[in-house]
């Protein structure tokens, strides 16, 4: 066909049909930054939280999916009206030494969380009975491979497929038989009197927004080169990725709330061993290990692809070097590339070495907390002062975003104190 033909057959195409193409080619950022959200320490989480307290963990994930979406609907506000990172804009608009600071933070919560990627990882290969020493390295020199492809949309396609590998817990629910007449009596119950409750309900909230999404989005609607006419549709992607990954954490709690909750409950699910172990009884050995184990994986790797770019392009940003990923390894962004690989590499090395990674995942799950009201601070200051007008929040939804992010906030260091052992 030839291109004069194919625009005719466009323009004589339904306005609905251009439309809904035009919507999926623009899904990339958000998706795949949501589909990074929900990892592997988060499955865990989930996990954790319907073993132990089963279909009562379920309404606090879909209150959370507002506060999700409303978050990062402000990092695709700044990306397409501003055409900067998040770290050029607070280093801008505050000083560079406030965006060393957030450089520098980020650096810490990216290195962080792939620590617990890397964990994730070896769990899943020592389910099937293969060495940390040789899945940790295989997994870092594909991911160093994708980053290094000279394409964003390649290497933001790869990502996405990976991550929605998180979808192998669908079949694992429908296995598991939930019954619906327990998720309705159990619904509506929050034991907000019972500390282990509150303790996992906090993990739940500190874990929906990281520190690294922030900056990834942000910078990713840039690198997909999508502009102010874009804004509409790209907040469909992130609000289809918010339906998601909240869809994933309600799934792996109602599969553990069916079945082990069910019969009794769990003390503790820290590694993807665990679950697997306690679904065994219920699905079948090979079909627990399989499932869970390529779920896990999936959500392991494209969060460590996530996260490694955020914290590269938000130190280079303040840096003032090139980090496009449409551009090639060459002299003028060599920089950005060195610290792409390094935080794999130095995230490889610390998981392989570590003796305890549970003990390892817990730590960063407070640092992650720690951090929290520094980066949402940042993001609702530059959302006031950096964007035009038309672009700000306004009237009840201004006061409403703020709230939640106040209260997610507030949970992140509620839940710090109880996670490194301090009791008051």
């Amino acid at each position: 066909m030839t291109s004069s033909a194919r625009t005719a057959q466009l323009q004589a195409a339904p306005a609905r049909a251009i439309g809904w193409r035009a919507m999926l080619a623009i899904f990339g950022p958000g998706l795949i930054v949501m589909l990074a959200d929900t990892d592997a320490g988060c499955l865990i989480t989930a996990a954790q939280s319907g073993a132990q307290w089963g279909y009562a963990m379920v309404l606090p994930q879909l209150v959370l999916i507002p506060s999700l979406f409303m978050a990062q609907e402000i990092t695709v506000r700044l990306g397409v009206a501003t055409q900067k990172g998040h770290g050029q804009l607070i280093k801008e608009q505050f000083g560079f030494g406030w965006g060393l600071v957030s450089a520098g933070t980020l650096a810490v919560s990216a290195i962080g969380a792939l620590l617990t990627e890397f964990a994730g990882i070896a769990g899943v290969g020592e389910l099937f009975g293969v060495s940390k020493w040789l899945t940790i390295p295989v997994a870092t020199l594909a991911l160093c491979a994708v980053g290094l492809l000279g394409s964003y949309r390649r290497a933001e396609k790869i990502g996405i497929i990976v991550g929605l590998a998180q979808l192998f817990f669908v079949p694992a629910m429908i296995f598991a038989h939930p019954s619906f007449g327990d998720l309705a009596a159990n619904f509506a119950k929050l034991p907000l009197t019972h500390p282990n409750y509150v303790y996992l309900l906090a993990a739940n909230v500190g874990a929906v927004i990281m520190p690294w999404m922030i900056f990834y989005q942000q910078t990713a609607v840039i690198d997909r080169g999508l502009k102010p006419a874009d804004l509409v549709r790209e907040r469909r992607d992130t609000a289809v990725g918010s339906l998601i990954t909240q869809g994933v954490m309600i799934v792996v709690i109602v599969t553990l709330a069916a079945t082990v909750w069910k019969h009794g409950g769990a003390s503790a699910l820290n590694t993807v061993g665990d679950i697997a172990n306690a679904l065994t009884p219920y699905l079948g050995h090979e079909s627990a290990s399989v499932l869970v184990g390529l779920a896990i994986l999936g959500g392991a790797l494209v969060a460590a692809l996530v996260v490694s770019l955020a914290g590269s392009w938000g130190l280079s940003e303040v840096l003032g070097w090139k980090h496009s990923l449409n551009q090639k390894l060459g002299r003028d962004n060599w920089k950005f590339y060195l610290v792409y690989i390094l935080t794999h590499v130095l995230g490889a090395v610390v998981v392989m070495v570590s003796a305890n990674l549970v003990q390892l995942a817990v730590g960063v799950e407070a640092m992650n907390a720690l951090l929290l009201p520094l980066v949402l601070g940042f993001l609702l200051a530059l959302e006031a002062k950096a964007l035009p007008k038309r672009f700000r929040m306004k009237g009840v939804y201004r006061w409403v975003v703020t709230g939640l992010c106040l209260i997610v906030m507030a949970f992140g260091l509620f839940m710090v104190p109880e996670t490194i052992g301090i009791t008051f």
